[in-house]
């Protein structure tokens, strides 16, 4: 069985604000090599969205309907309901994921 994947638009501006850094500050090829690997991880949701973890951050908080998978260090946040995965938030683990979350998912 095959689920719908969609982006949010936020989720889809992540992606174009890694991209254009990483055009402007190493190059225009390995932007596109980023892209597409994180398109493709995000694509593959669309056969096995049960299997990313739950994020730590928000485990710990008690909120297990949001889980995430990546291509390292870029992490992709989404949730599944029913035959819908829903992709949240792209951005690079390295940042303040905590406070990144928070902003993102919980003031919605």
């Amino acid at each position: 069985m095959r689920f719908e994947v969609r982006w949010t638009r936020a989720a889809a501006a992540d992606l174009d604000e890694i991209v254009d850094w990483i055009a402007a500050h190493d190059s225009q090829a390995r932007a596109e090599h980023v892209a597409g690997r994180i398109e493709a991880a995000v694509g593959a949701l669309a056969r096995h969205p049960h299997r990313g973890a739950h994020p730590r951050e928000l485990a710990e908080a008690g909120l297990s309907e949001f889980r995430e998978t990546s291509f390292k260090p870029y992490r992709i946040i989404y949730r599944v309901l029913g035959r819908r995965v829903f992709v949240y938030l792209v951005a690079d683990g390295r940042r303040d994921m905590q406070a990144l979350l928070v902003r993102r998912l919980l003031a919605q």
